[in-house]
């Protein structure tokens, strides 16, 4: 902390004065710092008052420098100064020092210490989590003596309120709340802010609401408390009335709409709101706001405004920090472009544990698993500790590449090297590795002896490798071993067993799965993708009948068909879950949602660009085949990131290596 040169100069005299009169004191008598005898003006050295230690304590001094300065007060018997003692608090609580602050107040001079003390002392414990003292503190106040003059006001409910947040106890929230309207500050603008955050928190809207409809005086900080309850519990529509009537926003309102969509999904709706930011209220945007906005764009592959966003931060100097270079990395890389990600990677100065995740996790959507690896173990020898999701991202890169060795190994030597117990991401990430390549005997015995419950994922992941390999017969042991889990475990497992015997033509089996589906009410999710054409994001479903120009989109696929098998595209219709003629067959696996996005970034896009399309599920064997072919036949390298992973189609190849 900086101080004037004066007070500096003050600071220093004294402690060597301090020090100078210790060796003297010591000298005369065996004891330490011993009790001043002699006359004042006998003394020959200066003897500070307590008006020039309270000076001196009021410039915060560094905790060695207090320390000494606590000493000298003891020495001179000034404990039983009020003044100096409510300093001597304040400088501890500065610097942290809690323990020390503590003891002070509870040995502070007799009545009590005065309302102000008690509320710096809750307000010091209320900023830690899980933390009971503001309450015990609380409660000891209350049981004060009434005469002493000693009550809690607006600043006390406040810190106590506070605190009930961090604690995350909605009864000592709700019993301070009824002191609030007991002792009548029901109406103090502060306290009502805090307890709608209080009741927000704990979802808690209703209440929360009550008590804004019963203010009689708001301010923006009462509106964005209310619509942040709101937002943070998913409740976007009602947030979107709160947003709507609010007299004033500031960059918290904007934040928690944004951040709101970010987290139910409504990424369209998420950018929408940061161009009305930009535009409507002349706001700049701030870190958590830049860090959403990425964060839908690379959910949606919204690659344009995604650079847009990147030059803004360069164009208003906004500090790259971790943060937004950890979100710039994931968007690029979800957005096809590694190399982008990569520029950004090697231009952070100090890298850290995040930046290094969302890197490998990015190579690793790209089927990049060597480049990973030379980055896991770059993190390595630059002494940084891989976490849980940086471990995740490098087994999810071998799984992809088919490094069986390597990922085997990190698996078994994450805990015992870095620490990182393996929890069930992990073991899914391992048996998908094993499986693909394979293994499929091995993965099943890792599965039936895992130390927590298997979830869909592993399932899904297991089945998914017979699928590959085509093993019908321990996909059914599978779904046998399975059979004991409820519906909702099984949901996703069974839609790839029927699309297994459907590969098969195993009709039965296919009837007999999709029977159980119908009595368990279980659901497949419709396959949908995204793409983005002049910043605008365009949503396709499969067999679409809702864009505006499907009719057009539909005329134009079947062009794209058609010359497609000229250029010796065949359609797949094995995994096609319905017993169907041929043709109905070709024309179920036509209308896939990816392949309307290419169908519409054809006839909306100019020869030879890039196409890019982000897609909610793993994607089928058919696409795959007709992506390649119109890559070939279109010139167009072609991008589709899925469920698991990204695609690049270009002169009729792919960069999974047909892998995936």
């Amino acid at each position: 902390m900086l101080v004037s040169r004066s007070k500096t100069k003050d600071l220093s005299l004294l402690i060597k004065h301090l020090q100078l009169r210790k060796t003297c004191l010591s000298s005369c008598s065996s004891t330490p710092f011993p009790s001043i005898s002699i006359p004042t003006n006998t003394n020959p050295f200066f003897q500070p008052n307590p008006q020039t230690l309270s000076r001196l304590l009021n410039q915060r001094p560094s905790i060695s420098h207090l320390k000494q300065i606590h000493a000298q007060v003891i020495n001179l018997a000034y404990p039983l100064f009020p003044s100096i003692i409510d300093s001597l608090i304040h400088c501890y609580i500065s610097t942290e020092d809690l323990t020390t602050a503590r003891t002070l107040f509870n040995r502070y001079p007799l009545p009590s210490p005065p309302t102000l003390l008690w509320n710096i002392m809750i307000r010091a414990y209320s900023k830690l989590h899980n933390c009971q003292e503001p309450f015990n503190l609380f409660r000891q106040m209350l049981a004060l003596d009434r005469t002493l003059l000693v009550f809690p006001d607006d600043y006390t409910f406040t810190f106590v309120i506070t605190s009930c947040s961090h604690q995350m106890s909605v009864v000592y929230g709700e019993i301070v709340h009824g002191l609030v309207v007991k002792n009548g500050y029901e109406s103090n603008l502060y306290v009502g802010n805090v307890v709608i955050n209080m009741y927000s928190v704990f979802k808690r809207m209703q209440a929360a609401h009550k008590v804004f409809d019963e203010m009689s005086e708001r301010d923006v900080f009462s509106w964005t408390s209310l619509l942040c309850g709101y937002a943070k519990h998913g409740e976007m529509d009602r947030a979107c009335e709160i947003f709507n009537q609010m007299p004033v926003r500031n960059n918290v309102s904007w934040t928690g709409m944004i951040s709101g969509f970010v987290g139910v999904g409504r990424y369209v709706e998420a950018l929408s709101y940061f161009c009305d930011m930009l535009y409507d209220d002349k706001v700049q945007a701030n870190e958590a706001i830049l860090v959403c906005v990425l964060s839908a764009c690379a959910h949606l592959g919204a690659l344009d405004q995604g650079n847009w966003i990147h030059m803004y931060i360069g164009k208003n100097r906004i500090s790259e920090s971790s943060n937004i270079s950890t979100a710039l990395i994931d968007m690029y890389s979800k957005c096809g472009r590694i190399d982008s990600a990569s520029r950004v990677f090697n231009g952070i100065l100090r890298w850290d544990v995040h930046n290094f995740t969302s890197m490998i996790s990015g190579l690793s959507i790209h089927g990049l698993g060597k480049e990973a690896l030379c980055v896991f173990y770059q993190m390595l020898a630059e002494n940084i500790k891989p976490n849980e999701v940086t471990c995740l991202g490098v087994l999810n890169a071998c799984s992809h590449s088919g490094l069986v060795e390597e990922g085997s190994s990190i698996f078994y030597d994450m805990e015992s090297l870095w620490g990182v117990a393996p929890k069930i991401e992990h073991y899914g990430c391992h048996i998908d590795l094993l499986g693909r390549a394979g293994y499929l005997e091995k993965a099943f015995q890792i599965v039936k002896t895992m130390p927590m419950k298997p979830d869909i994922v592993i399932w899904r992941s297991l089945l998914n490798g017979c699928r590959i390999h085509r093993d019908a017969n321990l996909a059914r042991c599978i779904i046998n071993y399975v059979g004991q889990m409820n519906s909702q475990e099984c949901n996703g497992g069974e839609v790839l067993l029927s699309n297994l015997y459907a590969s098969l033509g195993i009709w039965e089996g296919v009837t007999e799965v999709r029977k159980l589906m119908g009595e368990r009410r279980i659901e497949s999710d419709p396959g949908c993708s995204w793409i983005e054409v002049d910043g605008v994001v365009h949503e396709f479903r499969v067999a679409d009948k809702l864009h505006p120009r499907i009719i057009e989109v539909r005329q134009k696929l079947n062009e794209i068909l058609k010359r497609a098998r000229l250029g010796g595209y065949v359609s797949n219709t094995m995994h096609v879950s319905f017993d169907l003629n041929e043709e109905e067959k070709e024309q179920a696996v036509a209308w896939h949602s990816e392949k309307l996005a290419v169908a519409f970034a054809l006839m909306s896009t100019p020869p030879g660009t890039s196409i890019r399309i982000v897609k909610n599920l793993r994607t089928c064997e058919d696409c795959h085949l007709a992506l390649k072919a119109i890559s070939k036949v279109y010139g167009r390298e072609i991008i589709v990131r899925d469920r698991s992973r990204f695609h690049t189609f270009k002169g009729g190849d792919c960069s999974c290596n047909d892998y995936w």
